[in-house]
């Protein structure tokens, strides 16, 4: 059976793959597949951040008996993002290559080290203290994806 930790490091990697197709893109200065490179990568980061804030945060802070330092922190670093995502859009809209990778150059380092942390705390604790309920966790947030 797929652990949430599996399943979600997965989805970290297919991410990751699409935010380095975005980057190349732009850093070859083809603007059109840019904008769709970084509209998949936007597109399934912010799945991912759905699949956490409205499932398993929620469900790994009712098993926890409340809200959590970790969790807390994933969704302050969420929105973090967020506004980077913001500032790359806008140098795409801009055509600027220079803004764009050094937004991303700062998303890259903030991504690795909240995936670091996640996979090393977050994931391993909702195995944890949602194994019983794993099943039913996991069969939620996939029904999101097919949303």
């Amino acid at each position: 059976m797929e652990t949430i930790s599996s399943y979600m490091e997965k989805d970290h990697k297919r991410c990751d793959e699409f935010f380095a197709d975005a980057e190349q893109a732009v850093s070859e200065k083809d603007w059109e597949r840019a904008e769709e490179e970084f509209h998949r990568f936007y597109q399934a980061i912010n799945h991912h951040f759905s699949m956490e804030e409205e499932e398993l945060f929620p469900a790994l802070e009712t098993a926890a008996g409340g809200p959590m330092g970790p969790t807390q922190v994933m969704r302050m670093e969420h929105e973090q993002m967020r506004g980077l995502f913001a500032e790359m859009e806008q140098a795409l809209s801009g055509r600027d290559a220079d803004a764009f990778l050094g937004a991303a150059e700062t998303l890259l380092i903030l991504m690795q080290q909240h995936n670091a942390k996640e996979e090393q705390i977050v994931y391993p604790l909702s195995d944890q203290l949602l194994e019983s309920r794993q099943g039913e966790v996991l069969e939620q947030m996939q029904a999101m994806a097919q949303a």
